[in-house]
C-alpha cells in the first residue's frame, strides 16, 4: 500500500534546538498556521525533560523526538514503551538489529513511528574511517538501513546525499526524514553533507528537519514559508514528471 500523499507544509519539521522550554514555546507560537512538526533533541530534551513534548501535543502539534536511544534491547524496550504514551509522532534510535527489535516490542500497537539513525550529516568519509568503518558514507548508510527496515522499523533519519540510494535499495515505503537541509543563502554550519530543499524533495525525501536557518533568521515565520515554497515547487515537478 502507498503512503498518503502529504503537503509540503505538513513535511517541515523544525528543530527546536534552543536551551529552554520558554524560547521553544516562543518559537512555536510565532511559527503557528505555518508550521505544526517540531524536533525536540537532547539539548531542549535535558532541559525540560518531556513537559514540552505533551504542550505540543496538547495543543495539537506533532513531535519529532529525537533521543537517538542507544542501549541494551531491555532498556531500549522499556524507554521506548514510555514515549510510545506521550503521543509523539516520531522516536529516533540508533544500534543494531537487537536494539532495534527491542524498540519495536517496546512500541507496541501505538501509532509511534521508529526511525533508525544512519550516519549523522556532520561526519564525512574521514570521519567514518575514523571510527572504524572502512568503507563510504553510502555503503554505511546503506547497510544501516537494511538492517533497520528488515527489523522492523518505519524508516530512518539521512543526510540528502544518500536519499536516492536509500530509495533505490528499499523503496518507497520506508519514511525518509532528512536533516541538512539548507537553503541557498545559508551557511551549511558543521553540516557537511547538506541539500537545499528543493533538491532534498526530489530525491525522494519524505520530511526535512530545518533547525538554524529558521530559527535564527529575524523573521522566523517568513523563512518557514520561503522553504515550504521552495518544497511546494519541488513536489509539483515531481507530480510533472511521473505524467
Amino acid at each position: 500500500m502507498s503512503k498518503p500523499r502529504i503537503s509540503p507544509a505538513d513535511r517541515l519539521i523544525v528543530a527546536l534546538d534552543v536551551p529552554t522550554a520558554d524560547e521553544a514555546r516562543q518559537l512555536v507560537k510565532r511559527l503557528d498556521g505555518v508550521v505544526s512538526f517540531f524536533k525536540i533533541g537532547m539539548i531542549l530534551h535535558t532541559a525540560c525533560g518531556l513537559e514540552l513534548v505533551k504542550w505540543l501535543v496538547v495543543g495539537g502539534k506533532k513531535v519529532f523526538l529525537d533521543l537517538k536511544f542507544f542501549d541494551v534491547r531491555q532498556t531500549v524496550k522499556g524507554a521506548v514503551a514510555q514515549v510510545a504514551d506521550l503521543g509523539a509522532t516520531f522516536l529516533t534510535i540508533h544500534g543494531n538489529r537487537e536494539i532495534i527489535e527491542g524498540a519495536v516490542e517496546g512500541r507496541g500497537t501505538s501509532d509511534l513511528k521508529l526511525l533508525a539513525v544512519t550516519v549523522l550529516t556532520n561526519l564525512d568519509a574521514d570521519d567514518i574511517r575514523d571510527l572504524g568503518f572502512p568503507v563510504s558514507v553510502e555503503e554505511l548508510v546503506l547497510h544501516r538501513v537494511r538492517s533497520a527496515v528488515n527489523s522492523g522499523c518505519d524508516g530512518v533519519v539521512s543526510s540528502p546525499n544518500e536519499v536516492a540510494a536509500i530509495r533505490k535499495a528499499v523503496g518507497q515505503e520506508p519514511i525518509v526524514v532528512t536533516p541538512g537541509i539548507r537553503p541557498r543563502s545559508s551557511a551549511p554550519d558543521e553540516q557537511k553533507r547538506i541539500a537545499t530543499p528543493h533538491d532534498a524533495i526530489l530525491s525522494g525525501s519524505d520530511y526535512l528537519v530545518v533547525g538554524r536557518p529558521i530559527r535564527t533568521t529575524p523573521d522566523p515565520r517568513e523563512a518557514a514559508l520561503a522553504i515550504i515554497d521552495e518544497m511546494e515547487r519541488a513536489s509539483r515537478e515531481l507530480v510533472k514528471e511521473a505524467g
